[in-house]
């Protein structure tokens, strides 16, 4: 095998970092799990890798012998670790391990980690001889398939992928349905869903593809947004004899919601109804009532419910806070309120929809009282519910104002400066003061993030009691719950490990 492809620069403070035993690293040495692997060694091998890579091969050879170290498994894995993307120290250490440590056997492990460093440097032509010698070794497993079809799609190495099937094939790999299934999903899971789709089609002849493979396909152009694309997955997958599963068929409703496409969404359903009753379930009854709700449909998304309770299909809290937020963005709270009473075991889901639903109709205080109600009822608020209060009592773009007690510019800054974000706060600051210029919109979820820590405790409290003082209870009780939140996050944790 030739080396064809210049290096990348490593940065070799990394090794310094992770191997030199200094007092600070020292404890973490001393409590990791035993190794075989002497750091000492490591980090000699490693720098003499990187510092004479370049070297003629019986100078590196020469110092790696005067080295001493102990050749294992585990130290060539740790050797391909420090050098996660540069192939060339790899490959030297792998051509010295050969024509020096005879009785050294490669694994197929071993292959598959120094392959993966190979194609994240994309040196393709190397990548492909160390498949080509993996397969006349026998060492090829799933995870060579795996690496092997990512990285030669990533390269858009595309007649590249369809050929190492082939080539996997003349060394005795015979084509299997499950080893291109396997790639074909984690090539959609990765928006490398065109690729996968040429690796399909041009493999058609020697593997016949089957319904999870359209269906990865079909999800896979769903999450890219090209429904154009999935609907021709789907036709063909009907001309081939296949029914698409409740999972694909969701899928595309739920692309055709998201992209407004609601009259084609429902017509999928229909579609369901009339064909496949017996397939529809909860996860699609919810995904319809849902954006019903969403849209204002109460009247139809009550039909749908109604038709779920006639098949005995037993309604979870969520599809149950759909219709709560639906019945509160058409103004019927008491219906609201009626529907929750009677749920025995309600859960945050439903305190999100009521407190949505109530923010919606600019009742910020009846919000608070549902985030209230949630706390005696031994429900515990996230993120997302104190973004959601706080945005509904001060706006999208925050409280602004000339009083200092309640004008969040000076509180954002202040986190941001305590968090080291000098430069954003001189930004933020920037396009205050200069008229003219639309203030950004306030971001509460780094508010919140920002003041997650010793410091945000005493803020939340002191900034609680003033909004007390200038009689915003509403927002005292949000702010000092959240802070009773950060100082108790700890002792909460721990009760609940011993639950």
């Amino acid at each position: 095998m030739l080396i064809r492809q210049r290096t990348r620069p490593l940065l070799i403070l990394n090794f310094f970092r992770r191997f030199t035993t200094t007092e600070s690293t020292q404890p973490q040495l001393a409590t990791a799990a035993p190794s075989p692997v002497d750091p000492a060694h490591l980090l000699r091998v490693c720098t003499i890798l990187y510092q004479q890579q370049n070297s003629p091969e019986s100078r590196l050879h020469s110092n790696l012998n005067s080295s001493a170290f102990q050749l294992t498994h585990e130290f060539f894995l740790q050797v391909c670790n420090s050098f996660p993307l540069s192939w060339r120290p790899v490959y030297l250490f792998f051509r010295y391990t050969q024509s020096h440590h005879p009785r050294f056997t490669h694994t197929a492990v071993s292959f598959n980690k120094m392959l993966d460093v190979i194609g994240k440097s994309r040196n393709i032509q190397l990548f492909w001889d160390t498949l080509h010698e993996m397969g006349r070794r026998r060492l090829v497993n799933r995870k060579t398939f795996l690496i092997a079809v990512r990285t030669l799609a990533k390269a858009r190495e595309l007649n590249k992928c369809v050929d190492f099937f082939h080539a996997m094939n003349g060394f005795g790999f015979g084509y299997d349905l499950g080893n291109l299934n396997m790639v074909v999903e984690d090539l959609c899971g990765s928006k490398l869903v065109v690729e996968a789709r040429f690796l399909v089609l041009k493999l058609k002849e020697s593997i016949r593809p089957d319904g999870f493979t359209y269906r990865c396909l079909i999800q896979g152009f769903c999450d890219v947004g090209d429904l154009i694309e999935a609907s021709k997955i789907w036709n063909l997958m009907v001309e081939e004899g296949f029914d698409p599963d409740i999972d694909a068929v969701e899928k595309m409703m739920e692309t055709l919601f998201k992209t407004n496409r609601y009259g084609e969404a429902l017509k999928v359903f229909q579609m369901m109804r009339v064909s496949r009753m017996e397939d529809l379930g909860l996860s699609t009854y919810r995904l319809v009532i849902e954006w019903m709700c969403k849209r204002g449909k109460i009247e139809e998304a009550h039909e749908v419910f109604e038709e779920m309770h006639k098949r005995r299909i037993e309604a979870d809290n969520l599809t149950l806070a759909s219709l709560v937020y639906g019945l509160l963005a058409r103004g019927r709270v008491t219906m609201a309120f009626k529907a929750v009473e009677g749920i025995e075991k309600p859960d945050i889901s439903l305190y999100h929809g009521l407190i949505k639903g109530l923010l919606r109709l600019r009742k910020a205080r009846d919000a608070t009282e549902v985030f209230r109600e949630m706390i005696r009822r031994r429900c515990e608020p996230n993120m997302h519910t104190y973004i959601m209060l706080l945005q509904g009592h001060l706006g999208k773009r925050g409280r602004k104002g000339s009083d200092p007690l309640v004008n969040f510019d000076t509180i954002f800054v202040g986190g941001l400066v305590k968090a080291g974000k000098s430069l954003e706060a001189t930004k933020y600051v920037e396009r205050v003061i200069k008229r003219g210029l639309e203030v950004p919109r306030f971001d509460y979820n780094k508010f919140l993030h920002y003041y997650s820590n010793e410091e945000g405790v005493e803020m939340f409290e002191e900034v609680g009691k003033k909004f007390r003082e200038v009689g915003l209870v509403d927002l005292a009780d949000i702010f000092q719950r959240y802070g009773e939140k950060m100082a108790t996050r700890d002792g909460r944790r721990n009760r609940a490990g011993e639950t």
